[in-house]
Order: C-alpha cells, then sequence, then structure tokens
C-alpha cells in the first residue's frame, strides 16, 4: 500500500505559483519557461500573493476552522502557523507590490524586476523539488530542475 505524503504548508504557495505558471506555459506553447515566469506577474495570483492576500485569506479560513486544515484534518501547530506568517513577510518583501499604473505600463526599475523573477524561479524550483522527493513528475512541465 502506497502513502501518499502530505504536502508540507511551507509548499502550498509555490504550488500556486508554479501551476499558473504551468497553465500559463501550456496556452502558450511557444513560450519558455523564463517567460511564462514573467507573464505570472501579471495575474490576479501575482497580485493575491505578492500583497499578502492569498496567506490573509487561507489564515481566516483556518482560523474559522479552529486551525484544522481541510485537506489532512488535522489541527496546524502553532510553529506552523508562525512560519507561514514569515513566509508570508518574505514574500510581501520580495515580491514588492507595484502601483496597477506601473503593471500596465510595464515600466519596472530593472532591479526589482530581477528579484521578483528571482524569488519566482526559486519558488518553482522548490515546488519540483519537493515533487522529486516524493517521485511525483507526472505534471512538472517547467522542468527547472532537469
Amino acid at each position: 500500500m502506497t502513502v501518499t505524503p502530505i504536502k508540507p504548508y511551507i509548499i502550498r504557495v509555490a504550488e500556486v505559483i508554479y501551476t499558473k505558471t504551468s497553465t500559463i506555459k501550456k496556452n502558450n506553447s511557444k513560450i519558455s519557461t523564463l517567460e511564462s515566469i514573467k507573464k505570472f506577474v501579471n495575474t490576479d495570483e501575482f497580485k493575491e500573493i505578492s500583497s499578502g492576500k492569498f496567506h490573509d485569506v487561507w489564515f481566516s479560513e483556518l482560523e474559522k476552522n479552529n486551525f484544522i486544515d481541510k485537506e489532512t484534518n488535522e489541527k496546524i501547530p502553532h510553529e506552523t502557523l508562525e512560519l507561514l506568517k514569515i513566509q508570508q513577510e518574505l514574500i510581501t518583501k520580495q515580491l514588492i507590490k507595484f502601483p496597477e499604473s506601473s503593471l500596465t505600463k510595464k515600466i519596472y526599475p530593472p532591479e526589482i524586476s530581477q528579484q521578483i523573477f528571482d524569488h519566482l524561479w526559486r519558488m518553482c524550483e522548490s515546488y519540483e523539488l519537493w515533487c522529486k522527493e516524493i517521485g511525483q513528475l507526472d505534471n512538472l512541465t517547467l522542468k527547472i530542475i532537469d
């Protein structure tokens, strides 16, 4: 009997980034992984994650459910919640939120744009490494760790 590994809470935001970036690449088969990550910056998912809203909504849902995870039906330890808050803080600092006018005009200072790209790349890479560790390589379309 094969036991399905429990996804670490800390990898969940990386999964959202990876999944959306993969969808972008699948829908634009001629673009590279680099381009699909750059296009991710213009998505609603990026806005939610970079603003901290992704975590805020997640924390709110957990609080309503007495900090019981819906997927595992287990209580999330306080230490894990603190780690997720640190993750949220780090992500909002790394994925600096730009005014709407900057997003639509694509006017980014080059060093900030590179910082965002690097962070998104590392998140996608982390997700692939976790999938490789548990033997779930079938849906890895970005091929970052290859």
